[in-house]
C-alpha cells in the first residue's frame, strides 16, 4: 500500500519525500509501527541513495519528535504516580547522563532488534539532552538504516514471486514469533 502511494506521490518528488519523512516520524512517534515499509517505499520511489538520505532524515525527526513528546508525558506520569519514582530500574534509567547515556542510544540504536520507541522513551525518561539524544540516536540508527535499505533495493529487483515468497515467509515468522511470545507470557 505505502509503495502504492509513494509511486502516484513519486510524480511530485518533493511530495513524496514529505510523505516518506513523515511516515517515519509518524512511525516514531507510535513506537510500534514497522518502518519495513516506509523503507521499501521510498527506496521504490527514489533511489538507494536519496532513498537512504530521506530515510535518515525521517528516523532523526521521528527520534527527536518522540523524545520531546514521551519527556513530557512522562513527566506527567510520574507527577500523577509518584511510586514509580520508587522503582529500581526507572531510578537507574532516571540518574543515567553524560557519555553514558550517549552510548547506550547509539548501541541500542544499532542493535536491529530493539524497538526503537523504547530506547527513546529510556533516553527520555533519562537526564540525557535534547541535542545529544538526537545526534546518539542518528549515529545509531545509521547502520541499520543502510542494512535495511541495501536489502529492500535488491529485493525490489527479484521477480514478484520471490517477492511475494520472502513477504509470506516473512509473516510466517512474525507469526511463529508472536504466538510462541503469547504462549511464553500466558
Amino acid at each position: 500500500m505505502f509503495t502504492n502511494i509513494i509511486g502516484w506521490l513519486s510524480d511530485v518528488p518533493i511530495l513524496a519525500a514529505f510523505f516518506s519523512i513523515s511516515m517515519n516520524i509518524a512511525a516514531a512517534i507510535t513506537g510500534f509501527l514497522p518502518s519495513a515499509f516506509i523503507t521499501a517505499g521510498t527506496v521504490a520511489a527514489f533511489d538507494l541513495k536519496l532513498g537512504l538520505i530521506l530515510l535518515i532524515i525521517g528516523e532523526a525527526a521521528g527520534a527527536i519528535i518522540s523524545f520531546i513528546l514521551y519527556r513530557k508525558g512522562l513527566t506527567k506520569l510520574t507527577s500523577s504516580f509518584p511510586q514509580l519514582k520508587n522503582n529500581k530500574l526507572f531510578f537507574k534509567l532516571r540518574n543515567i547522563e553524560g557519555p553514558a547515556a550517549y552510548f547506550m542510544v547509539v548501541l541500542l540504536r544499532v542493535l536491529p532488534f530493539v524497538p526503537s520507541g523504547a530506547v527513546t522513551l529510556a533516553a527520555a525518561y533519562s537526564k540525557m539532552r535534547l541535542l545529544p539524544f538526537g545526534i546518539a540516536s542518528t549515529i545509531g540508527k545509521i547502520p541499520a538504516l543502510f542494512i535495511e535499505a541495501f536489502a529492500v533495493s535488491h529485493a525490489l529487483k527479484f521477480n514478484m514471486e520471490l517477492q511475494i515468497a520472502i513477504f509470506l515467509l516473512a509473516a510466517f515468522f512474525f507469526l511463529v514469533y508472536y504466538l510462541y511470545k503469547s504462549y511464553k507470557l500466558s
